[in-house]
């Protein structure tokens, strides 16, 4: 028992938390901190600023930041920080998102997800794929826990993450009944989505050749960037959604801008934040600017949907 405190606290200081901090919670059943030996931790310079950059992520893990109880409207969202499907921004798309939802009543969850190994999980839904689904299922399955609503679950992401969110929201679990494993036993479907200069598209004249080539591998089959370019998996029942894309992203703005005609066609309700200016990686707004308002946009989007009534 000791030792595996121990690891614990290792794997903690990994993603940069402290024991005042919320602690993560690993997403399966048998998932260990053990995991997380080979993981890399490393303070990078992104803009103006440093970043805490995990690679190499093995052990998946739930970090909840609960509402403060006098603002919890019982909406909760799990957040998919960026990288390419190669590393994760941990803290500029992680845990200051989860921290900026909880401080306006919303329960951040931050998703610490697998890093894809395409060769070796050929024929298998990729690993941040399962992580995604699994995620909702496990906070919809527990969210008396933390006094949430399980009809007000949402998943939020970014770039690289923003795929792995528009995935989750086409690519549903539904919910078996017959399950042994309670998690099983709800759908994976989210409620809402948050997409933040997200990766739609595998179409390789619009899309991310990096995040692409990590998740499905190199030369892939058609057949499977089709099924990962999540414009063509919109249907009347993809849960509504809230973007934001720059014009000027080196992620090219059409990725959202598909997304967005995919959910009108659907008939699907949603909101799109396009700006002109704000490149890449913005954040929370680290650039300042109109970027910087997207979350209280983004908060009164919610609103609008009914998702910030008291539980």
């Amino acid at each position: 028992m000791l030792h595996l405190l121990a690891l614990a606290s290792l794997a903690c200081a990994a993603v940069g938390v402290n024991a005042a901090d919320p602690q993560p919670i690993p997403l399966w059943p048998g998932n260990a901190p053990a995991d997380a030996a080979q993981e890399q931790s490393i303070v990078r310079k992104h803009e103006n600023r440093e970043i805490l950059w995990v690679s190499n992520v093995r052990w998946s893990t739930l970090t909840v930041y609960p509402a403060a109880a006098d603002k919890n409207t019982g909406a909760a969202v799990i957040i998919c920080p960026g990288g390419g499907y190669g590393g994760l921004a941990y803290d500029m798309e992680g845990t200051e998102v989860a921290e900026r939802f909880a401080a306006n009543g919303v329960t951040g969850i931050v998703l610490k997800y697998r890093m894809p190994r395409a060769t070796e999980t050929k024929g298998q839904v990729p690993w941040p794929i399962q992580d995604g689904q699994r995620a909702i299922q496990t906070i919809r399955a527990r969210a008396a826990e933390w006094k949430i609503d399980p009809a007000r679950i949402g998943i939020l992401g970014f770039s690289a993450g923003g795929h792995l969110a528009a995935t989750v929201s086409t690519h549903v679990v539904a919910a078996d009944a017959n399950a042994t494993d309670a998690v099983l036993k709800v759908s994976s479907r989210p409620d809402f989505s948050v997409l933040i200069y997200p990766v739609v598209t595998f179409d390789p004249t619009v899309g991310h050749t990096g995040s692409a080539n990590a998740l499905i591998g190199k030369n892939a089959d058609p057949e499977l960037v089709k099924l990962y370019s999540n414009d063509l998996q919109v249907t009347a029942g993809t849960p509504p959604a809230f973007l934001v894309h720059a014009a000027d992203d080196g992620v090219k703005v059409a990725n959202s801008d598909l997304y967005d005609a995919a959910l009108t066609k659907a008939g699907v309700p949603h909101e799109f934040m396009r700006l002109e200016k704000g490149g890449h990686g913005f954040g929370m707004g680290i650039k300042g600017g109109e970027p910087a308002t997207w979350p209280e946009r983004c908060l009164a989007w919610m609103g609008k949907q009914g998702l910030l009534g008291k539980p």
